[in-house]
């Protein structure tokens, strides 16, 4: 092998490969995620793959680390939502139950969470966190401790059936979030008479 075609293998970092391929898991699902189309779409043979990956099976452990570690920043994130007022944080999570996009990343590694404990340990880190924040904000609105508890339970279940459920089951959309959020937080004392954000 020549000097040219080890930099032409070695241009393509393993960053790159799993880049493109999480693009492809969330555009078109993991059914897209191939050596093949990877190749094409990079504009390199299937040699510059195997140069950085084993198998295809090594590239998903990778989309799934990087997935993680993209999961863990996100939840930063929405650990600083605390500073919104509790109906406008509310709001803002559960923008994430009708991003299509992102459901079809979960599907995959929640099924890969089955076979890999590191991936598993991560995605119930984030719904713990994600239970949590939806929790105090629903308490902060006057719910009981109880009852908050129960319904943020619900919304994060939810959450996941919506990503693994059939397709021909009702799935919200953003016009439906003000009545989910009604559903949620409806008799707090603190919800009476707020102004809600207008469905879009």
């Amino acid at each position: 092998m020549t000097a040219g075609q080890i930099a032409k293998r070695g241009a393509l970092t393993a960053d790159d490969w799993t880049a493109r391929a999480l693009e492809l898991l969330m555009d078109e699902g993991v059914s897209a995620v191939k050596i093949s189309r990877l190749c094409g779409d990079l504009g390199v043979t299937k040699g510059s793959f195997y140069w950085r990956f084993e198998d295809l099976a090594s590239l998903k452990e990778s989309i799934a680390a990087k997935w993680c570690g993209d999961s863990t920043q996100m939840l930063a994130g929405l650990a600083e939502l605390t500073t919104l007022e509790p109906w406008d944080r509310l709001r803002t999570m559960t923008v994430a139950l009708v991003d299509e996009r992102a459901w079809s990343v979960q599907r995959a590694l929640r099924e890969w969470a089955r076979t890999d404990e590191r991936v598993a340990a991560t995605i119930a880190e984030g719904d713990v966190l994600a239970f949590d924040l939806i929790r105090r904000a629903i308490e902060e609105l006057g719910v009981s401790a109880r009852r908050a508890r129960l319904r943020a339970g619900l919304l994060v279940y939810a959450g996941i059936g919506f990503v693994h459920g059939p397709s021909a089951l009702f799935r919200p959309a953003i016009g439906d979030l003000d009545d989910l959020m009604d559903f949620l937080a409806g008799d707090a004392p603190t919800h009476a008479g707020v102004d809600q954000p207008p469905a879009t």
